[in-house]
């Protein structure tokens, strides 16, 4: 009943929004095979968001680097799963309060341990927190997800301007968690592909558990999702086909177990976004023999 009563109240307005539905479309992100997708580099692995960790997945033969955004106080874009500097490195203090040459003071992988805090093998070792220019120079041919944390006013615009100059809008997913940041983005880049945000896959969801998935809105070209939320199954056979038919990638996260890495292939999914790029890679290739 809870289900029920979820989609029939979603329902009259994507009755009404139905005519926005969008034909299946040709999608660089759909393959036909599950995309490697390193979560922050492969955070499990190397320190979270940094050149390190983005070389090492690189030299892995990953199929695509995720990262998360933000903007320094005097406008700099880089690369941070949190707004502060608090958990990841040997400094305090929030991004968007902090010159660039603050940020880059701190020690990136001062955090990083590889075995429950035994061990930290990249204190001391010059790792900084990466720029997001560094990144889209360095991996020229790349497919890239890059998410923007929170909705600072002022990102959408130098951050279409980066992707331009650098000639990636063709290979970048760009996603968030907010409705704002994301239709910022939007009116600033329409050529660049963007996932969706919860409220915009929320009813996708529903829908989907009862074959209606074409009626909601689709404004985004990838589905971004976890295996499962708010006691719902995400991604199922009947969501991945719905995707699928409406030429919508279907990327799950953040998936670090062998077991279900291969259930999700099972499934069809287009990504597989994980910590650990190297468990991944081994279980693509055995999925491939």
């Amino acid at each position: 009943m809870p289900l029920l009563r979820r989609v029939l109240a979603v329902l009259p307005v994507l009755v009404l929004a139905a005519c926005s539905g969008q034909p299946a479309q040709s999608n660089p992100f759909v393959t036909g095979r599950t995309w490697n997708i390193a979560h922050q580099g492969g955070e499990l692995v190397r320190p979270s968001n940094t050149m390190t960790a983005f070389r090492h997945a690189a030299a892995l033969g990953v199929d695509m680097l995720d990262m998360d955004m933000h903007m320094t106080r005097d406008g700099v874009l880089v690369l941070s799963h949190d707004t502060t500097l608090d958990r990841l490195t040997d400094t305090r203090g929030t991004i968007a309060e902090m010159t660039l040459a603050q940020v880059l003071a701190a020690d990136a992988g001062y955090a990083f341990s590889p075995d429950g805090r035994e061990t930290f093998p990249y204190r001391g070792q010059g790792v900084r927190v990466a720029q997001l220019s560094e990144v889209l120079a360095a991996f020229p041919a790349s497919p890239m997800t890059i998410e923007i944390k929170t909705a600072q006013p002022g990102v959408a615009a130098p951050f279409c301007t980066a992707l331009r100059t650098a000639r990636v809008t063709g290979r970048v997913i760009v996603a968030s968690f907010s409705d704002a940041a994301m239709r910022d983005f939007r009116a600033a880049c329409p050529e660049v592909t963007t996932s969706m945000t919860e409220s915009e896959l929320r009813p996708l969801v529903l829908l989907s558990k009862v074959g209606l998935a074409g009626l909601a809105p689709l404004p985004g070209a990838a589905a971004q999702v976890p295996v499962r939320a708010g006691g719902i199954e995400v991604v199922t056979p009947g969501f991945i086909r719905a995707m699928h038919a409406r030429g919508v990638a279907v990327q799950v996260w953040t998936i670090n177990d062998p077991a279900e890495m291969r259930r999700l292939m099972a499934l069809g999914v287009d990504g597989i976004f994980t910590d650990r790029p190297d468990v991944l890679k081994e279980v693509l290739a055995a999925g491939a023999r």
